[in-house]
């Protein structure tokens, strides 16, 4: 269940007017929280992730009307590097640039070790890890001249804690 927050006169400054946003795992919970969050700071929004088919076709037109930006989905599997690299690809076709890229995809499974099956431990592997991995490095990402601002959750939980150094670094585009 979504339940939208106040947003607090976020919309009034826009801050990211004509930025382009990309969230991974944003059809849902935090990361359409996220999403939702730099919409109403005026950035475009690529919207990916899993979920209700009906729910996640509505969400992009009910983030532009409501603040007023161009959103899209990508249904690219994130546990796969190649999909990655063409969702990436449609972003720079589409928008021209990407400044913002917050990796939230994440899933998990809970089972005693003995029983844990190993296709499941691969799959959290590539969506909880790799997929981070992939989406910062991508060498088809092509980042504006001015690089773009990576952020990535913690892997041990939804929620930072207090003791956690930063889990963001501004990206200089660059390999090196």
């Amino acid at each position: 269940m979504n339940i939208p927050m106040p947003q607090r006169n976020i919309m009034a400054s826009r801050a990211l007017d004509g930025k382009v946003s990309l969230v991974t795992g944003s059809t849902s919970g935090i990361g359409l929280g996220i999403a939702r969050a730099l919409a109403a700071a005026g950035s475009s929004i690529v919207l990916n992730g899993f979920g209700k088919p009906d729910e996640i076709a509505a969400t992009p037109w009910q983030l532009a009307d409501q603040f007023g930006v161009q959103v899209q989905y990508s249904p690219a599997d994130v546990a796969k590097m190649d999909a990655i690299e063409q969702m990436i690809a449609g972003v720079l076709t589409s928008f021209g640039r990407l400044d913002v890229l917050v990796n939230n995809a994440g899933v998990q499974h809970v089972a005693p070790i003995a029983e844990f099956p190993v296709e499941k431990w691969q799959v959290i592997l590539a969506i909880n890890l790799s997929s981070a991995f992939h989406t910062t490095r991508c060498p088809r990402c092509g980042r504006t001249a001015g690089g773009a601002s990576s952020i990535s959750r913690p892997l041990t939980g939804s929620s930072p804690r207090r003791s956690n150094p930063p889990m963001w670094r501004p990206s200089t585009g660059s390999s090196g």
